[in-house]
């Protein structure tokens, strides 16, 4: 089965519960005040978020369009362009990922890994988290399974300091990636701040530019409240794309239009299972025919 074919496996109960009713609206020849007020209900209720589900129709009501559904779906697709290359960067590419505990931050590092492995890149993986045991224990059994060197060191150690030997020990070997994996602890956010800010800092003297890439996890399970995360997230550091993680397990994918829209932040990677190949870089037009397929 193929990556869209799993799209759309994954995305079925976003489509069952929500983009079906709003695709079999929009073919309405005409749209009443009763069916825009309907749309807004189906809308809002997937996550696409207030504001954007807002403009979205007073734009559909000021333009008129023959073909609404293909209008709406236009629409979607120009939130979601943008641009979601990784930067590039003088090797090592370095990459900080970030987000809470419990958004699959662990088991994206190690997809990014494999990802990358599959391009031919020599990776390491820092584990920077360094509050959880488990996660040392889990980063070392996915780097073991996808072919990356781990670099880690015992719990409650200095975060930044296993960035920097991670950093350091790329740049000896010559390797091509380092992927930091950090803690997530939200309820300390002034901590956080600062532990992040220390892990970017000292990647920064080591390589210039590095981190080069800011990558957000976010859990579509937690809807709306991923985008209060972002927003946080958004502030202490300077995310540069978004990955969203677990979207086969909510009936909201709508979330995904929201983020792109209200953080102005391109979505770079998804997440539909917990397979080594279900980590896919983002591409609109697949997500969007995903959305309104039959």
């Amino acid at each position: 089965m193929g990556f869209l074919e799993r799209l759309k496996k994954g995305l079925k109960r976003t489509r069952k519960g929500f983009f079906e009713r709003i695709a079999g609206i929009l073919k309405e020849e005409k749209l009443d005040d009763e069916e825009i007020e309907e749309l807004e209900e189906l809308l809002i209720a997937a996550d696409v978020g207030v504001d954007t589900t807002l403009k979205l129709l007073k734009k559909l009501k000021e333009e008129k369009p023959e073909n609404a559904l293909e209008f709406v779906k236009m629409e979607m697709l120009n939130i979601l362009e943008q641009d979601a290359s990784i930067k590039a960067a003088s090797f090592p590419l370095v990459i900080s990922v970030v987000g809470v505990n419990g958004s699959g931050k662990t088991t994206t590092c190690a997809k990014l890994a494999k990802i990358f492995r599959e391009r031919g890149k020599e990776v390491v993986l820092a584990e920077s988290d360094t509050f959880r045991a488990a996660a040392i224990e889990q980063l070392k059994f996915w780097g073991e399974r996808v072919g990356a060197t781990v670099i880690s060191h015992q719990e409650g150690a200095d975060p930044a300091a296993v960035a920097f030997d991670a950093v350091r020990h790329a740049k000896a070997r010559g390797k091509d990636v380092v992927i930091i994996d950090t803690a997530g602890r939200l309820h300390n956010k002034k901590n956080l701040m600062e532990e992040l800010r220390k892990i970017h800092r000292v990647v920064g003297k080591e390589i210039n530019g590095a981190p080069h890439e800011v990558l957000l996890i976010l859990d579509a399970t937690t809807g709306q409240n991923g985008l209060v995360q972002a927003k946080v997230f958004k502030d202490i550091v300077n995310v540069t794309g978004v990955v969203i993680t677990k979207l086969d397990g909510t009936a909201k994918g709508g979330i995904v239009i929201a983020i792109a829209k209200e953080l102005g932040l391109p979505i770079k990677f998804i997440g539909i299972g917990e397979k080594e190949d279900d980590l896919r870089e983002f591409n609109p037009e697949e997500f969007i025919e995903a959305l309104f397929s039959k």
